[in-house]
């Protein structure tokens, strides 16, 4: 199993990588060391895996590559596999299609499109996926901080993308170490699909926010964002969860169904879970009162 989350397969980095920052821009000053703005920033191989570089995919062969990444992460039935005129259509609409690559092995890709709401133009990234023997090495931290940097370069601001709130190490990859913000809980946004990944259940989703030239992400991206000990609110979920999903569907049912209650009912109050926290017993979604202005 590779990172990703299916439908709206995109988690970041799921399953507790760990890595270090490859971007250059400094804290105070998120301009400093972004390209130019319209070039496609260089490909991208220090900081993370070695020997993996980071680039933009191009070419037919290199989108068949995705697509037969895409059936070996989440094994899905044919219906629900994004075919490769999607990745074309992706890449010449102002998309994204970035593919991380061992030698001309392709390894893991992202695949974004373009969104706009209310007058803004965003990025909504679709898939993020790495094959299951490149897994916690950060080649999807680099696929992500290259994301960012090829949008910075053409003036966009927001990317988002949905994740299943039940997985919690990808819920710490993007809240704690890439610094989005969640504010929306979209119940059962794919209807039930045929991955395993999603053992049954309905496809829940929180979004995430990521601000790409905010402080917030910046220091994130830097590491030099501290992890909050405590918050506002706060909504646990048992430690007993990933036991629970190889053997009580029913307790993980249940606890989908709290957390459904409790994000909806804080996100409505205005707050949005900022950060995650873990301890011996369950770990924590932070959430704090938060506003555009």
């Amino acid at each position: 199993m590779g990172i990703g989350e299916a439908r709206g397969k995109e988690i970041g980095e799921a399953r507790g990588e760990t890595m270090t920052s490859d971007a250059k821009t400094h804290p105070q000053n998120p301009g400093v060391g972004r390209q130019t703005r319209g070039e496609d920033p260089p490909s991208k191989t220090e900081g993370g895996a070695p020997g993996i570089v980071v680039r933009k995919c191009a070419v037919l062969k290199e989108y068949d590559g995705c697509v037969r990444l895409q059936r070996e992460i989440w094994g899905e039935a044919d219906l629900e596999v994004e075919p490769v005129t999607m990745f074309v259509v992706a890449s010449i609409t102002g998309g994204q299609v970035l593919g991380a690559f061992d030698g001309e092995r392709l390894v893991g890709y992202t695949l974004a499109v373009v969104g706009l709401r209310e007058h803004v133009t965003y990025l909504h990234s679709h898939q993020t996926g790495v094959c299951a023997e490149y897994r916690d090495r950060g080649v999807g931290r680099m696929l992500k901080l290259f994301q960012r940097e090829e949008a910075l370069g053409r003036g966009i601001r927001l990317i988002e993308w949905t994740f299943d709130p039940l997985e919690l190490k990808n819920a710490h990859f993007n809240l704690n170490r890439l610094g989005a913000i969640c504010r929306r809980y979209i119940e059962d946004l794919y209807g039930v699909t045929t991955s395993p990944l999603h053992r049954g259940i309905p496809t829940d989703r929180l979004v995430a926010e990521w601000r790409l030239d905010s402080q917030r992400v910046v220091a994130a991206i830097q590491d030099l964002a501290s992890v909050a000990a405590d918050a506002p609110a706060a909504i646990e979920v048992p430690a007993a969860l990933e036991e629970w999903k190889q053997s009580d569907p029913q307790k993980v049912a249940s606890v989908q169904a709290r957390l459904r209650e409790e994000f909806t009912n804080w996100f409505a109050r205005g707050y949005a879970a900022v950060g995650m926290r873990a301890s011996a017993t369950s770990t924590a979604y932070l959430l704090a009162p938060w506003s555009d202005f």
